[in-house]
């Protein structure tokens, strides 16, 4: 369908990115007059401006679109922010929802409500400017890039019925986890596994440059990701108008498809790997913010990267500005005069545990199952004297990880990852139990290969623990082996995990 919204429909969804966008440039700048009752003044705005302004904007678009998705087409989805600067984005569209105010109930829906989510964000005793923890329904923190994809795949693996939307920035894409992330699709079985829909933001720029994705042709950029064995979808503009209609269209789209590559499979069995869906969206970096600060360009420039308008007590020219920006969403068409979200845009959004922000696969403590152990002691060494007894710890191991997966199998919640090393590390009795999993070719003479195997090597720590990350954030158990030498390849990774 070319045009899948009716007007009234396109009004309220781009009323809704609307409010988004207000509520997320409010928590980067003001301290204080949060519907703009009067005019703004230096006082109202923070002393000290931290935070990303230029992803926002996509990010709310694509979060407005799948909130019509999930409810379109009855999906379980959760929502991964790649660009994890992206905060404001995330914490906005969590309280338009009502989920961040359930959470935290002492920032309501209402004008001092608003306020506070607004002071609070990175601000002393507040929450960070990246997505966090503690943001409702995020798995992904922002910080640290390279990682959405990983955990997108590992939150899939063995949750046949989620749908994990996957937003991967232009910056986040030049890093060495993300570029061989793009590979998991050789991993993810129709039959039994989620979905993973990827969606690449080129807004051009990272925080002073171009991306290289988004300066390589239309053609040269298509041909890579059918190369990586993807069928990309474009989404390309700047007016909103028009960009709402092709998104939702889009989304219908890859939705359809996603859904006839996993009947099938379900139906017939696993026969071959697909080609699954991914989008590029194409938007403006500081989409619908300043065009222009002091004569320069801003919107669709790196200069939107963090925040388009500083040195607001030496240039209060940019608190004029800034009033101007914000007022420019019309927040008294989208919140009530005490400052609620007003009824015909609180009802786009799903609802209970269908909303992104309070899925449970998103917030993974609620869904965990002990596994079922077997009694360590059994696996005891015996020495009946010092130097008598041959043994190697990590074999005995291996007897033990493989009686876990044995026990675990039927609610196939356990998984064991490593990069390429489980036999040559001797845990190799495992391939007593199941196989190194692969939806990608297996020939005749590979050993344990197959497309249910819940062994996952690939030849990349980062991509096995971004896996193994996603795998236990949405309540699952697993297991990770790698060499002492090679280990320290993700010690930040895992620093920032734990």
């Amino acid at each position: 369908m070319e045009n899948p919204l009716p007007p009234d429909l396109l009004r309220k969804m781009d009323a809704y990115w609307r409010a988004a966008n207000y509520l997320s440039v409010g928590q980067i700048y003001l301290l204080d007059n949060p519907l703009l009752k009067e005019p703004l003044q230096l006082k109202h705005v923070k002393p000290r401006l931290l935070g990303h302004w230029g992803t926002t904007p996509g990010l709310n678009f694509i979060y407005v679109h799948m909130n019509r998705a999930i409810k379109e087409h009855d999906l379980n989805a959760i929502y991964i922010a790649g660009p994890g600067h992206g905060g404001p984005g995330l914490v906005a569209n969590t309280y338009l929802e009502g989920t961040y105010s359930e959470v935290y109930p002492d920032i309501s829906s209402d004008e001092e409500g608003i306020k506070r989510l607004f002071r609070q964000f990175s601000f002393p005793g507040g929450i960070p400017s990246h997505v966090a923890p503690e943001t409702p329904g995020s798995i992904h923190e922002g910080g640290e890039l390279g990682y959405s994809l990983s955990h997108a795949y590992g939150a899939a693996f063995d949750n046949p019925d989620l749908f994990v939307c996957c937003v991967v920035g232009d910056g986040e894409a030049e890093t060495g986890p993300l570029a061989t992330s793009w590979h998991s699709n050789k991993f993810l079985n129709p039959a039994t596994d989620g979905a993973v829909l990827p969606i690449l933001h080129l807004n051009g720029y990272k925080i002073a440059g171009p991306t290289v994705l988004a300066r390589i042709s239309h053609e040269e950029l298509d041909q890579l990701f059918r190369g990586y064995g993807y069928t990309p979808y474009f989404v390309e503009g700047d007016d909103p108008a028009t960009m709402h209609q092709l998104m939702a269209a889009t989304l219908d789209t890859v939705t359809a498809e996603i859904r006839r590559i996993q009947a099938d499979a379900r139906k017939n069995g696993f026969k071959e790997r697909p080609r699954w869906p991914m989008i590029v969206l194409r938007s403006p970096k500081g989409w619908t913010g300043p065009k222009e600060v002091d004569g320069k360009k801003t919107e669709g420039s790196w200069r939107s990267h963090q925040v388009p308008l500083s040195e607001m007590a030496e240039k209060p020219g940019h608190v004029k500005l800034l009033e101007q920006w914000m007022k420019s969403y019309k927040p008294e068409e989208l919140f009530d005069k005490t400052g609620k979200l007003i009824p015909e845009l609180a009802e786009l959004p799903p609802t209970g545990e269908r909303r992104m922000g309070a899925n449970p696969h998103a917030n993974g403590g609620l869904l965990l199952k002990a596994l079922t152990m077997p009694d360590f002691r059994e696996y005891a060494v015996d020495v009946p004297k010092p130097g008598a007894v041959v043994a190697e710890a990590t074999r005995v191991q291996g007897r033990f990880i493989r009686d876990v997966l044995k026990r675990n199998l039927a609610a196939k919640n356990f998984r064991v990852f490593s990069p390429d090393e489980t036999a040559s590390n001797r845990w190799g009795d495992v391939f007593e139990v199941t196989d190194r999993d692969s939806t990608a070719e297996v020939i005749p003479s590979d050993d344990h290969v197959a497309p249910d195997g819940r062994v996952m090597e690939m030849l990349s720590e980062h991509q096995c623990q971004g896996w193994l990350e996603g795998y236990l954030l949405t309540g699952r158990h697993g297991f990770f082996s790698c060499y002492e030498a090679f280990i320290h390849i993700i010690d930040s990774m895992f620093n920032q995990h734990a």
